[in-house]
């Protein structure tokens, strides 16, 4: 729904930054230079002391009258007074036109904060360094997000698969039991049936999970036990997006020793995190194999690693 709504809005936006033209872009241009030299909330109308009921006779008039006020011979050393005469005379011929109806459009339902990005791109221009540094940004900002939105499915994924594993061993009512029992959670794959007690069976996808206490821990093909908790789902990090990962991997192919001292910090937490969900010491598995041998096939994978 969230992204549903991110989108809808992100749609608008670009629909109503389409919709501005040429002229359009005059106007805004010229309302923001009226505001910059004559004050916040003047106006074309304001600027010429007329209402914005005046006939084309009564711009005109009021115009001749600005003129001479705003003239450079009439102000010489004024700054910025070519620049506001030139204004004057741009705001005459627009309420003196056809693009007078559009002008009146901004002027009664407010100029927009959001012009298009051809708008401010043509007016401020940026470097491609620029340009190349907003768009590397934009584009992490968008994966990070992208890994939030996956960590936040993931986990919720793993709490579903405790909660399944927790009603097959201890019933729908989740009235706890002591002891271990080995289960099995059907977690997708053809439909499967649900019995009276709530129990799945037929078609699916299982998992051998073992529920001991408020610990679930998945059961693998040799016998080993894995927990299964949260932890499982890849958290995320700026670390993980495309410009830090294109950055080590420069780092690695020009300065090797350096890719190396950060590829043992890593293995290193690595092998931190690995230590941290051993099995704990005397505990079986439902195979009957204990705990050190587990713990001894986790060393062995490590070794391999290395």
């Amino acid at each position: 729904m969230r992204l549903f709504s991110l989108v809808l809005a992100l749609a608008c936006i670009l629909a109503s930054a389409l919709a501005w033209d040429k002229e359009d872009y005059e106007i805004f241009d010229l309302q923001s230079g009226i505001e910059a030299t004559e004050g916040k909330g003047i106006t074309f109308y304001s600027w010429l002391d007329v209402p914005s009921t005046a006939s084309s006779s009564e711009i005109a008039k009021a115009y001749r009258k600005k003129s001479l006020q705003l003239h450079p011979d009439k102000n010489p050393g004024v700054k910025d007074i070519e620049a506001r005469y030139a204004r004057l005379g741009v705001v005459q011929k627009i309420l003196r036109s056809e693009n007078r109806e559009r002008y009146d459009f901004f002027y009664k339902n407010g100029f927009p904060r959001w012009r298009g990005t051809g708008y401010y791109y043509s007016r401020f221009r940026p470097g491609v360094v620029t340009v190349l540094a907003f768009l590397t940004l934009i584009t992490a900002g968008l994966q990070h997000m992208v890994h939030r939105m996956n960590y936040s499915r993931d986990v919720a994924r793993v709490e579903r698969i405790i909660t399944a594993a927790r009603r097959a061993a201890w019933g729908p009512k989740l009235v706890r039991v002591e002891g271990r029992r080995k289960v099995k959670v059907n977690i997708g794959g053809e439909s499967a049936q649900v019995d009276e007690d709530g129990h799945e069976y037929g078609m699916g996808r299982f998992l051998d999970l073992v529920v001991d206490g408020d610990s679930v821990w998945l059961l693998e093909a040799n016998g080993d036990l894995t927990p299964l908790d949260s932890s499982v789902a890849t958290k995320p990090s700026w670390g993980r997006t495309w410009p830090v990962a294109l950055g080590l991997s420069l780092v690695g192919r020009f300065f090797p020793k350096a890719a190396e001292g950060h590829a043992s910090t890593t293995e290193a937490l690595d092998d931190t995190e690995q230590d941290d969900s051993e099995v704990p010491s005397g505990y079986s598995t439902p195979s009957g194999r204990t705990a050190g041998k587990a713990n001894g096939a986790a060393k062995r994978r490590k070794s391999a690693r290395k």
